[in-house]
């Protein structure tokens, strides 16, 4: 198989490693349920204005949504999972790219979730307490990493939506994508693009949430919280 292949199923499989995981231990898994909604709640808090605009609402529902979402994604995963090889073979490289990071982003972001729940001591899940769990499991760079794959993401995705043959292939594949069982994914390709497209153009998008994401990251390694400065509220 495609060594890009091979990576895209490998973060898949780290995400399922990290779900089975949870499975195996229902606190385990309630204190990541309880990070994962305290995760979305901040988001809300960080991006209130993005979320008021006319512009970027919609760009940054999806990112709180779809990447930032405490919704179970296991069926849009092994729907992702079941087309990774054609995939590879038929779109070009980099798409392909594009979904790699994605994947990556995707099997950091849960493996970061169950460390959190790890090292929390209750489901009742507060402001110190997050940035206690935060500092605990630390990684630094792998947290810097997050980061940049979401960016990188986010700029593919501005990039695609300069192409109008990818929207109309993307329109053609609904029937058969949902003939084939693969309705999840399909509809996480067609939001993403939709919601960029509308943007008409997403660096001041992309630019705000590296600098709060990065902002975010230094202040809780610091010994502060999470709760964003009060001119953002």
């Amino acid at each position: 198989m495609n060594a890009q292949a091979d990576l895209i199923l490998h973060s898949l499989q780290e995400v399922a490693a990290e779900r089975a995981r949870r499975q195996a231990d229902p606190g385990l898994a309630a204190r990541v349920r309880e990070v994962k909604h305290y995760q979305h709640q901040r988001f809300q808090r960080t991006y209130a204005d993005l979320l008021a605009s006319a512009r970027y609402a919609r760009s940054a529902q999806f990112f709180l949504d779809d990447l930032y979402g405490p919704e179970d994604f296991t069926q849009r995963d092994e729907q992702f999972a079941r087309v990774v090889p054609g995939l590879v073979r038929m779109f070009p490289r980099e798409l392909v790219g594009t979904v790699t990071a994605l994947g990556e982003l995707h099997a950091l972001s849960e493996q970061f979730d169950t460390a959190m729940g790890a090292v929390i001591d209750s489901a009742a899940l507060g402001d110190a307490e997050y940035a206690a769990a935060w500092r605990t499991v630390g990684r630094p760079a792998d947290r810097e990493r997050q980061i940049a794959l979401m960016l990188a993401v986010g700029s593919a995705l501005d990039r695609y939506t300069r192409n109008p043959l990818l929207r109309t292939s993307l329109r053609i594949m609904r029937g058969p994508a949902a003939a084939a069982g693969l309705g999840a994914l399909q509809g996480f390709l067609e939001r993403g693009f939709d919601t960029f497209r509308e943007m008409r153009g997403a660096s001041e998008f992309l630019d705000t949430v590296a600098a709060r994401e990065r902002e975010l990251a230094a202040r809780l390694f610091s010994g502060g919280t999470a709760v964003p400065p009060s001119n953002r509220v």
